[in-house]
């Protein structure tokens, strides 16, 4: 299938009808291309269901662009039903005028997202490179190349633009994130402790 954006959702399907426990849908916002990747989680191991990209440059006007981006995502969310999104939060750079436009594509993502009531997650560049590759520093091509080793992706499924494996990472950054053993928070007070752990308490000696 066709990476490139068109008329139904666009990208490279891994999986035909296979019934997931959950499913996760990754976004890697842009304002030229948007990157998106779809996660099926079955027990505890993930694999791809479809990855791809939303073209955005045919576009002149910034506002068209935001209006494909919400078309887009609904039609994905939509079609694939995920039960949740991660999205990779925009990276703070030098040029103004280009974060805000960035800024938006992300509000405008999540809008869509949250208009069919899927719950965001959002993870920073640099926790997606560290929770995929385990360095923050990896380049895009890293990241990629284990995405291909840990989903077990054939070479000639993977995408010929890497926004949409970055898209991928995010949803695979939550699905870690997501596994995770939930640490109670500690008691702020003596009073507080003894409520939560009665039986810690040593009964009065006679």
């Amino acid at each position: 299938m066709n990476e490139n954006d068109g008329a139904a959702p666009a990208g490279r399907s891994m999986r035909g009808n296979t019934t997931y426990d959950r499913i996760i849908l990754g976004i890697d916002p842009g304002t030229n291309v948007m990157g998106y990747g779809v996660l099926g989680v079955k027990g505890k191991s993930p694999e791809v269901i479809v990855m791809g990209v939303i073209q955005l440059s045919k576009f002149e006007s910034h506002y068209k662009r935001l209006s494909r981006i919400f078309e887009r995502v609904t039609g994905l969310v939509d079609q694939y039903l995920p039960d949740e999104l991660a999205i990779e939060a925009p990276f703070f750079g030098k040029n103004v005028q280009s974060m805000l436009k960035l800024g938006r594509a992300q509000g405008v993502a999540m809008a869509a997202a949250l208009s069919r009531d899927i719950p965001i997650s959002e993870y920073g560049p640099l926790s997606i490179k560290q929770s995929v590759t385990g360095s923050g520093s990896a380049s895009k091509e890293q990241v990629a190349n284990m995405l291909r080793h840990i989903l077990r992706i054939p070479a000639d499924h993977m995408p010929r633009l890497l926004d949409a494996t970055d898209a991928l990472a995010a949803a695979l950054t939550h699905f870690y994130e997501t596994g995770k053993p939930k640490i109670d928070k500690g008691a702020k007070s003596w009073e507080q402790f003894l409520r939560q752990n009665p039986d810690r308490i040593a009964p009065r000696r006679r």
